[in-house]
Formats: C-alpha cells, sequence, structure tokens
C-alpha cells in the first residue's frame, strides 16, 4: 500500500447535453473540466476532447509494475473510469435521437421530451457542487460506487418507463447518479497515477473515450431505437454498468479528504428551486400563457430562489459557489462563455434533430449518421488546437470558437420545411468546428484560479454548462408554438419557430463572443 498522501480530486465534464447530448462535462462534445483539490494546478495537454492534465506530484512506489509500466491498481482504476465515461458519454449522446420514437410511445408532445433531457441536465447542473464534496468527506471510491449504482438503476427505471412522467422523473435520477460520478471520476485516477508521465497517458486514454463513446454515441442511438426500441438506449447502461461496479468494489482503493468542506445545504436547495422554477414556467408558458397566475408565480419564485442562493452565497461560512470568484473578469467570463455556448449550440440540438426526424422524414439512424461528421470535426478541432492557447490566447480563441457557433446557427436558418438534410450539414459543421476550438481555451482560462480554488473553479463551470443547456433548452422551445407539436403537426410552424431559435441562438453566442474579448485579456498560464 503505499504511503498516505493528501488524494486529489479532478472531475471531467462533457457539456453536453442533452443536446443531443450535454454536456455537458462531457465534454468531447459540450466541453471537459478539471477539478482537483488545493495542492493541485490542471494545465491543457494537446488531447481528444480537450482534456486537461494535471501537474507533476510526488511519486508513489508500485511494486508490482517494472518502471514505465501500469501496475494492477492502475489498469483496474483506467478500466473502471473509462466504462463509466463510456456509458455518461452515450447516453448523453443517444437520448435525442430516439425523442421522436420516445413521444409516439408515450403519447407526449413537445413539453414530454423537454423534459427528457431538462430533468437530466437540470438534476446534474444542480448536485455536481456538493457531489464533489461528498466524495471528499465520505470517500471517492464510495461516493463512485453510489453513483454508478444510481446511474444503473435509473437506466433501468427509464427503459421500464409506461409515461413521459415516470421517464422524466428516473432521467433527473440519472442526473443525480451521473453528477458523482463526473465528480469522482478522474479523482480516482489522480490517485492511482501519481506520476506526470503515467497520469497523461491515463488521461489521453481517458479523453480518447469521451471522443469516441460521443461521436458514434447519435447512430448508436439510431441503431438501437430502430432496429430494437428507444428503451435499449437505456438498458445498454446496464450490463456496462455492472461490469464497473464489480471493478470498483473490487478492485479499487478508496481515498478521502482529510480536511473536506463543509456541505452547503440551504445554497443546494436555494439553486436547485431556484433553476426548477425557472424552466418549468418557460416550458409552460406558451400553453399556460406567459401572463397567466401559475406562470407569473412560477417566474416570480424562481427569481426569488435564486436571489436567496446569491445572499446566502455571500454570507456562508463555506459556500458552494463562492461569489468573490466573479470579481476575476477572465474567470466571469469564462463562465458567460461556458453559459452561453451550451443556451445556444447544445440547447437547440433537441429541436434541430426533431427537425431532421419530424419534419425532414430521416429515420432515427438516419438522423444519428447525420450528426457523426460535425461530432468529429468537434473532437479533432479539439485535440488540434489544444496547443493554440498560449500562441493565440485564450479569449481570442474562445472567440473565434463563439463567432462561428454562431455563424453556423444563423446558416442553419436557411433550410425550410422542404429541405434536404445536406442543406443543414455544412451548418453543423461550422458550429462543431468552433466548438472544438472554444473548449480547450474555456478550460485554461476557467482552471487558471489560485491552487485552493481550482476544485471549485471547475464544478462551477461545470454548472454553468449544465444550467445553460437546460435553460437554453426551455427558453429557445418558447419560441416553437405549441400547435406546431413535434414538426409534423405543422410543419411551417415548427421550422419558423426553429428559425427564431436559431437566430436567439445565434445572438446568445455572439454575446459570449464578445465577453470573451472584453473580459479574458490574459493568456492562460
Amino acid at each position: 500500500m503505499p504511503p498516505e498522501r493528501r488524494p486529489r480530486r479532478v472531475m471531467v465534464m462533457s457539456n453536453l447535453i442533452t443536446r443531443p447530448a450535454t454536456a455537458t462535462p462531457a465534454d468531447a462534445i459540450a466541453g471537459t473540466q478539471v477539478a482537483h483539490d488545493q495542492r493541485t494546478t490542471a494545465r491543457p495537454i494537446d488531447a481528444i476532447g480537450g482534456v486537461a492534465a494535471l501537474p507533476p506530484v510526488e511519486p508513489t512506489a508500485e511494486p508490482d509494475a517494472p518502471p514505465g509500466a501500469m501496475s494492477a491498481l492502475q489498469r483496474w482504476t483506467l478500466a473502471a473510469v473509462c466504462l463509466a465515461t463510456a456509458i455518461l458519454m452515450l447516453d448523453i449522446a443517444v437520448v435525442n435521437s430516439a425523442l421522436t420514437s420516445i413521444a409516439g410511445s408515450l403519447d407526449t408532445g413537445l413539453t414530454g421530451v423537454q423534459w427528457v433531457v431538462d430533468a437530466y441536465t437540470l438534476a446534474l447542473a444542480s448536485v455536481v457542487l456538493t457531489a464533489g464534496s461528498l466524495a471528499d468527506r465520505f470517500g471517492r471510491r464510495r461516493l463512485f460506487v453510489a453513483g454508478t449504482g444510481l446511474f444503473t438503476a435509473a437506466s433501468i427505471a427509464c427503459a421500464a418507463a409506461s409515461s413521459i412522467e415516470m421517464l422524466s422523473a428516473s432521467r433527473a435520477v440519472q442526473g443525480i447518479g451521473a453528477a458523482v460520478m463526473f465528480a469522482v471520476s478522474l479523482a480516482l485516477l489522480a490517485d492511482a497515477f501519481p506520476s506526470e508521465r503515467q497520469r497523461a497517458g491515463a488521461l489521453a486514454i481517458y479523453g480518447a473515450t469521451i471522443g469516441a463513446s460521443f461521436a458514434i454515441g447519435p447512430f448508436v442511438g439510431g441503431a438501437l431505437t430502430e432496429g430494437l426500441s428507444w428503451r435499449w438506449i437505456f438498458l445498454i447502461n446496464v450490463p456496462i454498468g455492472l461490469l464497473c461496479l464489480a471493478i470498483t468494489v473490487s478492485r479499487l482503493r478508496e481515498s478521502r479528504d482529510p480536511h473536506p468542506r463543509r456541505v452547503d445545504l440551504p445554497g443546494q436547495v436555494f439553486l436547485t428551486a431556484g433553476l426548477f422554477t425557472l424552466v418549468l414556467g418557460l416550458l409552460r408558458g406558451n400553453e399556460q400563457g406567459w401572463g397567466s397566475t401559475s406562470i407569473v408565480l412560477l417566474l416570480g419564485a424562481a427569481g426569488a430562489s435564486l436571489a436567496a442562493f446569491v445572499a446566502w452565497e455571500l454570507r456562508a461560512r463555506e459556500p458552494m459557489f463562492p461569489l468573490g470568484m466573479l470579481r476575476d473578469p477572465a474567470f466571469a467570463g469564462a463562465q458567460i462563455a461556458a453559459f452561453s455556448i451550451s443556451a445556444s449550440l447544445f440547447a437547440v440540438f433537441i429541436y434541430a434533430t426533431l427537425y431532421l426526424q419530424q419534419v425532414l422524414g430521416l429515420s432515427p439512424m438516419e438522423a444519428g449518421l447525420f450528426w457523426v461528421p460535425a461530432t468529429l470535426v468537434n473532437l479533432f478541432a479539439a485535440g488540434a488546437t489544444a496547443s493554440l492557447v498560449d500562441r493565440i490566447g485564450a479569449g481570442r480563441l474562445m472567440a473565434i470558437g463563439l463567432a462561428l457557433v454562431a455563424t453556423g446557427l444563423a446558416l442553419m436558418t436557411g433550410p425550410g420545411a422542404d429541405a434536404s438534410w445536406e442543406a443543414l450539414l455544412p451548418a453543423s459543421i461550422i458550429a462543431m468546428l468552433g466548438t472544438g476550438l472554444f473548449n480547450p481555451a474555456v478550460i485554461a482560462v476557467a482552471l487558471d484560479v489560485p491552487q485552493e480554488r481550482s476544485g471549485l473553479a471547475a464544478g462551477i463551470n461545470d454548472t454553468a454548462r449544465q444550467a445553460g443547456i437546460a435553460v437554453g433548452v426551455a427558453a429557445l422551445g418558447a419560441l416553437i408554438p405549441a400547435s406546431a407539436g413535434l414538426g409534423a403537426a405543422d410543419p411551417t410552424g415548427f421550422v419558423d419557430g426553429l428559425h427564431d431559435a436559431y437566430w436567439v441562438g445565434a445572438a446568445v453566442a455572439a454575446t459570449g463572443a464578445v465577453a470573451s474579448l472584453a473580459l479574458i485579456r490574459r493568456k492562460a498560464a
């Protein structure tokens, strides 16, 4: 057993999504974040998906492995973390391809499928900061087991859902499990791989897992939905999750922080209540009327809860979100940018996929295949451009990426109700190219904070991403007329509303680009 040392906590998120996948972490498509404790500092490396590397730490002897080779503990840890990452990325990526089939099977409309996405991202955004604190206090392996078990059980519940309400509730539980897994997964790698050289190799494999899982996710989702049933997009998680649990329980070692932060329960309650009532009000506004009593009360409750969250965080001894961190213009700019890309491009994916299936008539597999070129462009652009952060400057690179996202969304307004999928493909590739440029840069800026705040910084960035997706799905969906349904009922009305959503999304992305240039003037260290 290696000598006692302070454990490290690392968290990678993909933003993705539910844009066809969050994810955000991820986040191959949505972005990748890294969190660790007060004695470490993250720096980006040229890895697939923009995964960030950890700095050197004290070496730990591994008596069962020759120099340069992985020990048994390291191999098992890497296997467990990569398996968990694969099911998280697949689950994010496969859902959008199945939304049309889910709607038909469970007899629901646009609001119902919106909740399939938002229930997951809301839970993830609300819980991820607290999940890291719990893991530090009670043990990373223990929490990883709990999160993986919860995610796997919730996947079974999703597959068995007989109503949209049951599916949405199960997706929320999935989101809680995913938050724990995201918050703990790389902490296990950091503990098992103490040397910089070995850790870099492990993170490269981890990043490849993120990118490959997300790239094939849309096709896998479409193939399972079309060949079997939409329920299989959740059932596929079960054997992988059980294998991951078996490895974790039998082969991985425990680690914890001897001086963990307190869990901020009031902050957790206020943040969850504020995000939930805001999204609920936005989703129901079209159906119940924006001036109706229920919508006014919901939006008022959202404002009051979020204001209470801010007030509490300003006075709490150990807040989950120290608002003083936003006094740093670069850090604040990174959160604005992360929120903007999630609330624009990743939020609109759900409606673009419905357009492909309901309006253009593509099958689930064909709709899944449509996104593969764009996700591959994102994957390779992130790896190829990570090294440009120091040369160009993170703020400029983020602005360029967001400008490309805005351009891609604006170009998506061209194809109409009678267009072909080929007309939409160039715009999707441009937007995802921008995402590939954006992710490595925002990671570097978000984590360029004092060492004792690095874990919090990564968690805050994850929260900004997932909250952006949840709010964006609800807000952009409000622009689509309720009478249009999923698109088949009134194709022209759906497309007109979708075009409005594209323009608003482009404006949000452009706002993020301006904020990046104005606030992020230093190069990431």
